[in-house]
């Protein structure tokens, strides 16, 4: 299979700029660049897919560029409702810092980082009308998709700029870098085609581009944000036990889809995961192996081990092992309930809602069917003391197999 038909069977494609692209691809070689605009100290999931991609593309023989906007970033990318947040330069110098070490842990070390502030800063605005501006015609910007669908509401004259100024980014690393390909989600299509009209119209050279679709979970909301909050690639922001939550919990329907587009299994490997989830769904196969594959590719091994025993904790009942910061993060989804020493088991199971009377808490624990920390309760005598108390803090309390109540230490 070629380059492009795994694209195109992993459904990485969405527009592409010539039927030319297709051999190209094929054939390896190309400079290429993918750019993002520094508004976070951070890359979050979302962007992973673009990395991925990538990383596939220079695996294949291409040359990989990073570009972070610390120009463009200035201005913001027109969202497609409401005008972005300003970020000041002082600000934006600190999240290229923290993206650029990021992304040097997940990307080949011939990589090359470029920042289009250093082009143009010193470009004053006279000439950039003249070199640049009087090639692109008011009404083909008005004619982008974002644009046009912003003019309902509203767009400051920045931000109807901005397609100018990622159109010459693409001109200028052709330029200085033989770049002739951009790739990038299908967002940034109209910013793309600005950039191939002005290497066309300015240098006379034949440019490329093609976009991903944006990756949506089950509910049409884009992939990687979890409770309205992003899953930063950034273990200090988000840890690697809650980015393999997130990716543990996949609904089926999507699971294959993942497994195309954030790992580097084979064809072969994936239709045989495909199978296995038809087969026993319950099983959850395909989600862990998603999980463990993005984990591991983001954190590394270790990250990966942690997340793991941190999530099969909750199976296992094994938390003694753990700190009191793992502990907080792998009851932060669960509700807490504050529990004093001296409390008899009966009324604690009242206490915590595992039970809805004192005869139905009895039931359970003469039924053996409570633990504490993993440990069996079946006297109906048994009074809660300090050592009941992970780190002195939390308790774990399983009925049955599935069902976790936490408490707190009061």
């Amino acid at each position: 299979m070629t380059l492009y038909e795994d694209f195109k069977w992993r459904g990485l494609v969405k527009d592409v700029s010539s039927p030319e692209l297709e051999e190209k691809l094929n054939n390896g070689g190309m400079t290429f660049y993918w750019g993002t605009d520094p508004t976070a100290d951070s890359l979050h999931l979302g962007h992973y897919s673009s990395l991925v991609t990538a990383k596939r593309l220079a695996r294949y023989g291409h040359h990989f560029i990073l570009l972070v906007g610390g120009a463009t970033g200035l201005i913001g990318d027109p969202r497609p409702t409401t005008e972005r947040e300003i970020i000041d330069k002082e600000r934006l110098d600190k999240n290229i810092i923290g993206i650029q070490n990021q992304v040097k842990r997940l990307v080949d070390e011939n990589t090359i980082f470029v920042n289009n502030y250093d082009w143009l800063k010193d470009y004053g605005y006279l000439n950039f009308l003249r070199d640049v501006g009087k090639y692109i015609n008011v009404n083909y910007m008005l004619n982008k998709d974002i644009i046009s669908r912003r003019l309902e509401t509203g767009i400051t004259y920045a931000e109807f700029s901005y397609t100018l100024l990622q159109g010459y980014d693409f001109v200028h690393l052709a330029r200085e870098y033989g770049c002739t390909l951009q790739a990038a989600g299908s967002d940034q299509w109209g910013n793309i085609t600005t950039g191939i009209e002005l290497g066309r119209k300015m240098d006379n050279k034949e440019l490329y581009g093609f976009t991903m679709p944006l990756i949506l979970d089950s509910t049409g909301k884009k992939f990687g944000k979890s409770e309205g909050n992003a899953l930063w690639l950034s273990k200090e922001k988000t840890s690697a036990y809650k980015i393999y939550q997130y990716l543990l919990n996949t609904d089926d329907s999507k699971v294959v889809e993942y497994l195309k587009v954030f790992t580097f299994l084979s064809k072969e490997e994936i239709l045989e995961l495909e199978k296995m989830q038809k087969e026993c769904p319950e099983k959850r196969i395909a989600q862990k192996t998603l999980a463990k594959e993005v984990v591991r590719d983001i954190h590394g091994e270790l990250e990966l081990d942690k997340a793991v025993r941190m999530s099969e904790a909750l199976f296992n009942g094994e938390f003694n092992s753990f700190k009191i910061d793992e502990l907080e993060e792998i009851f932060s989804g669960y509700e807490q309930n504050a529990i004093s020493k001296g409390i008899n088991i009966v009324d604690m199971l009242i206490l915590m809602k595992v039970a809805t009377s004192k005869r139905e808490a009895r039931e359970f624990v003469s039924g053996n069917a409570i633990s504490i920390n993993g440990e069996k309760v079946n006297s109906l005598d048994y009074v809660i003391s300090e050592k009941d108390f992970l780190c002195n803090k939390y308790m774990v309390v399983k009925r049955g197999k599935k069902n976790y109540y936490i408490g707190v230490m009061e």
